[in-house]
């Protein structure tokens, strides 16, 4: 449904890189040093480039395969089977929100200082919005304070979960630059910082479930003290944060939630090899338990109707804009977000002690993943933004 004739010939074309090039990368970068694995997977964007599967979210003028939001969205589900499948490709977040972001509203000069490279591949970006003194679930209130100097920003502020700012070559920060205005959500603006700024300092990568993980694969906590930065580094206008960040999450939730669809695809791959390989007693699988074939039933269905709801507002997004699809894409926030949690313990619990070791990527899925239902929007939040719609046009 939707996908074009194009989309379908290159899924095979990623799943087959994927299986013969990424997947057996998997259990040194994920579990040991992502750093140290960084050289081979260089290796494997140049060699992405060369079979033209690099970038598929870009225009073909900017290196990428001009796919459009419904077609990438299929892409994204196979390469997110793997924890390091976008990230080969250059469509990983937060670098295809930024790219998004910057594309459309980033000015000549910060597209080509900034954007080019990262297109590239050349350089990765992180996102600090989030700050530990405020819910992350009301943004509006943030402390971080950008003061216009002559010709120069000053930027003060805390943030966490920056994702991937370890080795990250620059940030865009929301920050309030009209603390003034009227209107709430036209308080804070998005501005461009370079990491090697004297101002900037990362504080620590967080752990996340006693992971604290390195490199691509973290967030850090940082802090901006008075943090000097050109006016040009300014993205679109003064007041325009919020606006920004909305047109940016409405793509980035189609991403996050077709890369959930292609983790609980591998997840239910591994529960059905599992169960029919484990002997309960000798010519006695777990596939033979009747809750386990619930499970397995579940899940199938589950995810397909997760795939039909994402590719479902994919389609709306392209055709009617994101204003359009409100609704649908705080749908498939919490309903996608569920779904993966609920695959991958079922996938957990069939492995038996094997699914909580470190030996498959389950466990690594069970920690990281379970900040789905919490980034972008915690679930409550979209289901309230849903009830609240549907209640309103009952009343008429």
């Amino acid at each position: 449904m939707f996908v074009s004739d194009k989309a379908l010939e290159l899924v095979p074309r990623y799943r087959a890189f994927l299986e013969k090039y990424i997947i057996p990368l998997e259990q040194g970068a994920i579990y040991g040093s992502f750093r140290a694995h960084l050289p081979a997977l260089q290796a494997l964007r140049v060699k992405a480039k060369e079979e033209g599967l690099f970038a598929p979210h870009l225009p073909v003028s900017h290196g990428g395969l001009g796919l459009s939001l419904v077609d990438f969205a299929s892409i994204s589900e196979v390469l997110g089977t793997s924890p390091l499948g976008h990230y080969v490709f250059n469509c990983n977040a937060p670098d295809i929100g930024n790219m998004e972001l910057m594309h459309q509203f980033a000015s000549p000069y910060l597209q080509e200082k900034y954007l080019r490279p990262l297109e590239r591949g050349e350089i990765r970006s992180c996102f600090a919005m989030t700050e530990p003194e405020h819910a992350g679930s009301n943004p509006v209130h943030m402390s971080t304070t950008a003061v216009r100097e002559g010709d120069e920003y000053v930027i003060n502020g805390h943030k966490w979960f920056t994702s991937s700012a370890d080795g990250a070559s620059f940030t865009i920060v929301m920050a309030v630059t009209n603390p003034l205005a009227e209107n709430k959500y036209e308080r804070a603006s998005m501005i461009v910082v370079p990491l090697d700024n004297p101002g900037y300092r990362m504080i620590r990568n967080i752990p996340i479930m006693g992971d604290e993980g390195e490199d691509y694969l973290s967030h850090s906590e940082v802090e901006f003290v008075n943090c000097r930065v050109p006016v040009s580094h300014l993205i679109g206008t003064e007041g325009s944060g919020f606006t920004l960040a909305q047109v940016r999450l409405g793509p980035g939730r189609i991403h996050h939630c077709m890369r959930w669809i292609g983790i609980c695809e591998r997840a239910l791959g591994m529960m059905c090899d599992r169960a029919i390989e484990r002997e309960l007693n000798p010519g006695h699988s777990l596939a033979m338990q009747q809750t386990i074939q619930n499970w397995i039933a579940e899940s199938a269905a589950e995810i397909k109707a997760s795939r039909l709801l994402v590719l479902n507002t994919a389609h709306i997004i392209e055709n009617k804009g994101a204003k359009a699809a409100k609704e649908d894409i705080s749908t498939i926030k919490f309903y996608v977000s569920d779904v993966l949690m609920k695959v991958i313990d079922r996938a957990i619990q069939v492995h038996g002690g094997l699914g909580i070791t470190d030996d498959t990527m389950l466990s690594f899925w069970y920690r990281h993943e379970r900040g789905s239902r919490i980034y972008d929007g915690p679930d409550e939040v979209h289901k309230s933004v849903l009830a609240r719609s549907i209640l309103k046009s009952r009343k008429g």
